[in-house]
């Protein structure tokens, strides 16, 4: 089998998702054409990079990420720095003839993104954003339904993401809560149910936001106050381009919320939800049959979902987030070999993007706000 050179940028909490998606992924999907060699590692500093490399397995390892791009040996370059670099990072590596998989958000600025787009359509290389729910088995089944009809004409779209990561307080000022991160829960958060809207139902169209900061500031490391640069709660009303009306709801100080991303999807004839923090499960309601009949019933995720069963033969066993990445790091293999792929390229990318900057300029503006085109 042949190889396809793998660079990663980062070794934190999603550095490491990667790093696992690349070793697994050639032996849970079993048929790729190209299987991945983990090349390359850029960390901060040598030492860090050192000791990464041999935890992750990588061949090679340094402390600047320009070595990584330039590397004759990679082919693909995982981009997983926090929010700000990833704009200098692809660019760079696209330019050096690299495929691109980068975490979310694309970039917090949209002048960067547009940069970024440009860059990919220079170098026609494959392009990947970090949207791995939309590879949940569960998500593709909720999808595949509503195409199939089971609940009707849509007629309205709830959606609400809380994390409580950011709820105390106390906790220290971090790079979050400066600008340059981007604009807070918007697009550290925003960008997660605009990706599965964009796979479910395409573009929006016009947004009307208020954001919110709980804590107006936060204790820094030297014990002085620093003012919070960023909104951690967002709300947002929503029309997609059929004119189907939504609300996007967001919070990273939720205490109590781990991971949910709740998802109601209301039709003509019926409701399906879903929720992140029960990840292997959806329920559905359909208003057919006598109404004493009627009521949600759960749909739990099992091999007769793809593409369950790579990961386990048994339904009721349940996938993961890391397991999410992996079927990523698959689609991405697959689009590099010149096939169909489900994933988030930085066309598509580029459009969750503008919403974003949309659902900000709505805010200063404080009314409705169209989206518009690239």
């Amino acid at each position: 089998m042949q190889s396809i050179g793998v660079g990663l940028i980062g070794t934190g909490y999603m550095g490491k998702c990667h790093a696992l998606a690349w070793n697994a992924v050639a032996p849970t999907f079993g048929d790729v054409t190209r299987r991945p060699r983990l090349v390359h590692l850029a960390e901060v500093n040598a030492d860090l990079a050192a000791q990464k490399a041999g935890e992750f397995g990588f061949e090679k390892s340094t402390g600047h990420w320009r070595d990584v791009v330039a590397d004759p040996e990679v082919d693909i370059v995982s981009i997983t720095t926090p929010n700000a670099f990833h704009a200098e990072m692809a660019i760079a590596a696209m330019d050096a003839g690299k495929h691109v998989w980068c975490e979310k958000p694309m970039a917090t600025s949209m002048a960067d993104a547009d940069a970024m787009l440009a860059a990919a359509r220079r170098s026609e290389r494959v392009t990947a954003l970090g949207y791995n729910y939309i590879q949940n088995p569960a998500m593709r089944h909720m999808k595949a339904l509503v195409d199939q009809g089971a609940i009707g004409a849509v007629n309205h779209i709830r959606i609400e993401m809380d994390e409580d990561f950011m709820a105390d307080a106390k906790a220290p000022f971090g790079w979050k809560s400066e600008a340059g991160s981007g604009h807070g829960a918007l697009d550290d958060f925003g960008v997660h149910p605009l990706s599965l809207l964009t796979v479910f139902f395409g573009r929006v169209a016009r947004v009307v936001a208020d954001l919110a900061k709980p804590y107006p500031s936060r204790q820094t490391a030297d014990g002085t106050s620093r003012a919070v640069e960023t909104a951690d709660i967002a709300n947002i009303l929503f029309r997609l381009e059929d004119g189907v009306s939504g609300v996007l709801q967001l919070n990273r100080s939720a205490w109590g919320r781990k991971g949910r991303i709740a998802v109601q999807i209301f039709g003509s004839e019926g409701t399906i939800a879903f929720d992140q923090e029960r990840m292997n499960e959806l329920q559905i309601f359909e208003a057919r049959g006598p109404v004493a009949n009627q009521g949600f019933r759960t749909i739990l995720t099992g091999p007769v979902h793809p593409p369950y069963a790579r990961f386990v033969a048994a339904p009721g066993h349940g996938l993961g987030f890391n397991d999410l990445k992996v079927i990523e790091a698959r689609e991405i293999l697959k689009r590099v070999a010149g096939e169909p792929a489900h994933i988030i390229d930085f066309e598509t990318g580029h459009s969750i993007e503008r919403t974003v900057a949309a659902m900000a300029r709505s805010f200063e503006t404080g009314g409705w706000t169209d989206v518009g085109s690239s």
